[in-house]
């Protein structure tokens, strides 16, 4: 080539080391290596955290993150549209047997939240809401409750809590965590559920400017104890943390592929569960168990 260039007057010693370079690195220029990522809200702001960062410190690799709720992300998932699903519920049979690749990356809960505005809210902070009264609205329909319209682990893990499924909940369908805090933010009278980041604020640790969060009364005593306080993120924190608040509708929120993940998918999770744990604190999530965790490496490096 060189001999060519030189004999029709183009040679040039630094066009020809150019040329030599080019040739050498097959991959400049290649495009990023995709990941997609679906499903709940209850963990789209972490995950979106986790691709920003994975994004910076990989430039070859691109993390996409949509939400949806849990039943989206599954259907993403097997379907073999996304990488990975988010999923704030337990799997089921019949997704297991399709190939569903369970992870445990963080422990989360399901929040009662009512309207600041709402005229007994005082009392209610106060007493909190035992189960009776949360299955007469949620399951029979009194009060002005709301639920999610679409299918997700928030609305499964809120219903099996009340000894019921999704299918189950009576009120105002509405779809996603956002959208249920924006209807009782409008319906003083209205009783809802959320997602942990959903009801409180990441920046101030208190609940969402409109919104009260209620705390449960799980021993029945008509009061909420101290142990039982959930009015704030760290107090809610702690209570899922050292196990005071019921679970359900505490859980852990999973990772899902579809058999084992492609390499680049691979990366990107071994990277979740080593150096993106540094994030779930500060957003506020508790980290699960450290054997979990490195159960789920040791499948990973498989």
């Amino acid at each position: 080539m060189g001999i060519l260039l030189e004999a029709r007057g183009w040679f040039h010693p630094l066009l020809w080391v150019g040329l030599v370079l080019a040739l050498m690195l097959p991959g400049c220029g290649r495009r990023p290596e995709v990941i997609r990522v679906s499903g709940a809200w209850a963990l789209y702001p972490l995950m979106v955290k986790w691709a920003e960062v994975y994004n910076q410190q990989h430039p070859g690799t691109r993390v996409e993150v949509s939400a949806g709720g849990a039943g989206k992300g599954m259907t993403d998932c097997l379907s073999g549209l996304v990488d990975i699903a988010m999923v704030s519920r337990d799997l089921r049979r019949e997704e297991l047997n399709r190939g569903a690749y369970p992870m445990p990356v963080v422990r989360d809960a399901v929040f009662a939240v009512i309207s600041v505005g709402n005229p007994s809210a005082e009392a209610i902070l106060r007493t909190g809401f035992g189960r009776q009264v949360l299955q007469d609205l949620f399951l029979r329909g009194k009060g002005q409750p709301y639920t999610r319209s679409d299918a997700c682990g928030a609305a499964e893990t809120w219903a099996a809590f009340l000894g019921a499924r999704q299918e189950d909940l009576k009120g105002i369908g509405v779809y996603g965590d956002p959208g249920i805090a924006a209807a009782l933010r409008r319906d003083p009278r209205g009783v809802g559920y959320n997602n942990l980041a959903f009801a409180f604020d990441l920046r101030t640790g208190l609940p969402l400017q409109g919104l009260a969060v209620v705390s449960l009364d799980v021993d029945g005593n008509g009061k909420v104890d101290p142990s039982e306080d959930v009015s704030s993120r760290e107090k809610a924190v702690a209570a899922i943390r050292e196990g005071h608040y019921p679970s359900p509708p505490a859980r852990d929120i999973l990772l899902v592929t579809r058999g084992r993940a492609n390499p680049a998918t691979s990366a990107f999770l071994r990277w979740i569960f080593t150096e993106g744990q540094a994030l779930v604190d500060a957003a506020g999530f508790v980290p699960v168990r450290e054997d979990q965790r490195r159960q789920v490496l040791a499948l990973l490096d498989r």
